[in-house]
């Protein structure tokens, strides 16, 4: 895919443009943003000048959760149009009255909320759904089990999975580049990093419906003049990350007239409202490698007090942004802070004649190359990248703990630099490097249970960390290729596949070719590893193979979770719900009324837990009993 021009005002092919808009919008939805919000809206601003009937600007930007099931929303979740400056809400009010007065209303009134920054959802009391494309989302039922508290109860309509904003502050900001990574990883993800797991433990992560949120009511006057102060006032008794307000009309039948787009509500809009900012002076730049060999720029400025904090380093995002604005050693810049956890480079006042881009890795000397607006290092074996790449190792594949980035980075020093030396290494190894005799021990014995207990095989795809394979990618495309078969495919094998396009073909080939070796010796340790079930696999004997199968219960054969597994492998669509695509309930112990009752209302069959078993045993799927005890039993 071809480069974006540096400077936003050069863009003129709509069609490169949305190319890089939708691969950063992927990014974004699978909590790894490549770019800034404020530099994602520029670019949709940039493509509403140069394409204004574009197709992307009338579209809700999707998401996808691989292995979950789909579910249609009974109303539309769509976007939010934005209001950039003063005139625009302006522009927005004005609409509002002129259309409120064609149906005879002129006493509206206007509600203003926090636009929280994390996983859009909606909750109906039986089900947590994903936003998806808007009008079909995905089942997220089950981080309620995980642990995600759902604010006010169940129930409560339309909300967003957030992280507590002061915990994330204190306790993982150094961990998580923003509260909505860790938000997506505990949804997407079976095994749960650490940090997430004792966040859930401590029950900072909450589903939080729009309806408890803080909130002002007033006229549309109101709403223009005292916007800054409604603005800050709702920040300030709001603990959650944010990226603006949402203004919207209350009454019903001005809703119900102005009706929506297909891409938002026109009764609704987004005021993307700055946080507060100061004034402070580039000292340093400290140039930082990660794991994908971006080296981004981080601002060592003179301290500023913001928003309750004392700021001494601030993000520039690229090496492009320190070119093109001058923000160098010696320039006064204008610094913003308000629902990020990193503060950002928002304005160069005065710029810099001292804006030296760094032409050799800060790390390794290798020379950089320029990608976009981003420097990369392309030496795989950069001292930095290798200990990213190694602690994504450890983080990605959950089953492991001990191996922190300041472990990782001993190991690296001591000349433990790959994955290979790492899980040979013995107790004397780790002693030898002046780990303590008690972490030495624990050290080895991490590294054994990693490859004891078990863990899917796309995790551990994932875990190698390479470009275009995350969890979501490496779950999907080994649901075609077994693992042993992946690392021999071509970007013409992978091109074929559904949901792959031709430039994630090109990176994953040379991911798995840069990689192969370090697979296959890992693989050859013996790993407990989890096939993911293979599209092409039908077992035609067994009796559940493309039935809808829900579980329910506590079970007595075994955990739920292995039953469910069980059934995959058998060709089954293990559903969490039950709707009309149900073929069986299974139930075990403890299973209410209500939910028996649905599947008798739907038609489904339902089994206890010893019939289902029974039916498995039987082989045929005309084998299925014919009286319904628990029909008797509700």
């Amino acid at each position: 895919m071809q480069d974006l021009p540096s400077s936003i005002a050069d863009i003129s092919d709509p069609e490169l443009l949305v190319q890089w808009l939708e691969k950063y919008n992927e990014a974004y939805r699978a909590g790894e943003p490549m770019i800034s919000d404020a530099h994602y809206d520029l670019l949709v601003e940039r493509l509403r000048e140069i394409a204004p009937d574009h197709g992307f600007l009338s579209a809700v930007e999707p998401e996808t959760f691989a292995d979950k099931r789909e579910v249609r929303h009974p109303a539309p979740m769509l976007s939010t149009e934005k209001a950039y400056d003063k005139q625009s809400l302006e522009r927005f009010v004005e609409r509002v009255y002129k259309e409120a007065a064609q149906i005879g209303v002129m006493d509206v009134l206007f509600q203003v909320t926090p636009k929280l920054d994390g996983l859009a959802a909606r909750d109906d009391g039986e089900i947590l759904a994903t936003r998806g494309n808007g009008y079909a989302g995905y089942d997220i039922t089950k981080a309620f089990e995980k642990g995600v508290i759902p604010q006010g109860g169940r129930g409560l309509g339309l909300g967003e999975i957030v992280a507590v904003q002061s915990y994330f502050q204190e306790n993982l900001a150094d961990r998580f580049e923003h509260p909505r990574n860790m938000v997506v990883g505990i949804i997407s993800s079976d095994v749960l990093n650490i940090s997430a797991k004792q966040a859930l433990e401590d029950r900072q992560v909450h589903f939080v419906p729009y309806a408890t949120l803080n909130k002002w009511e007033g006229s549309g006057r109101e709403l223009l003049e005292n916007s800054e102060k409604i603005t800050r006032d709702l920040i300030q008794a709001t603990d959650y990350p944010m990226d603006g307000m949402v203004a919207s009309v209350m009454n019903q039948d001005v809703r119900d007239h102005m009706g929506a787009t297909s891409h938002h509500y026109r009764w609704q809009i987004a005021i993307k409202a700055k946080g507060e900012t100061g004034v402070t002076r580039v000292n340093a730049i400290t140039w930082q490698v990660g794991r994908t060999g971006n080296v981004t720029p981080v601002l060592e400025v003179e301290p500023l007090k913001l928003s309750g904090a004392t700021i001494r380093r601030v993000t520039a995002h690229n090496a492009g942004r320190i070119r093109e604005k001058g923000a160098g050693v010696g320039a006064s810049i204008e610094v913003i802070r308000s629902g990020e956890v990193i503060p950002k480079l928002e304005n160069v006042l005065t710029p810099s004649d001292d804006t030296q881009i760094p032409e050799n890795c800060p790390v390794c000397e290798t020379p950089l190359e320029w990608n976009n607006d981003f420097l990369k290092c392309p030496n795989l074996n950069c001292k930095a990248r290798v200990e990213q790449r190694i602690r994504h190792w450890f983080r990605i594949l959950g089953n492991a703990d001990w191996f922190g980035i300041k472990t990782v980075e001993r190991l690296v020093a001591g000349g433990f630099d790959s994955l290979e030396k790492i899980y040979a290494m013995t107790e004397e190894d780790f002693l030898a490097l002046e780990f303590g005799p008690v972490q030495s021990r624990n050290l080895v014995e991490a590294i054994s249970l990693s490859k004891s207990r078990p863990v899917e095989d796309w995790r551990f795809l994932a875990a190698f960390g390479i470009s275009d394979l995350g969890e979501g990618d490496s779950r999907k495309i080994l649901s075609f290729f077994p693992l042993e078969e992946l690392l021999d495919k071509t970007r013409d094998d992978i091109v074929a596949l559904h949901g792959f396009g031709e430039i994630t073909s090109i990176s994953i080939e040379e991911g798995l070719k840069a990689l192969g070796p370090t697979i296959r010796h890992m693989l050859d340790l013996g790993f407990n590893l989890q096939p993911t079930p293979l599209k092409s696999e039908v077992n035609v004997s067994s009796p559940i193979a493309g039935k809808g199968v829900v579980f329910t219960g506590t079970m007595e054969t075994g955990a739920r979770k292995d039953m469910e597994e069980n059934a995959r492998s058998l060709g089954a669509n293990v559903q969490k719900a039950v709707t009309g695509k149900t073929d069986y309930l299974v139930c075990g112990a403890k299973v209410g009324a209500k939910k028996t009752q649905k599947a008798q209302d739907l038609g489904v069959t339902v089994l206890t837990e010893q019939e289902y078993l029974q039916m498995l045993e039987g082989g045929a799927s005309g084998d299925e009993p014919e009286q319904l005890s628990l029909f008797q039993q509700a």
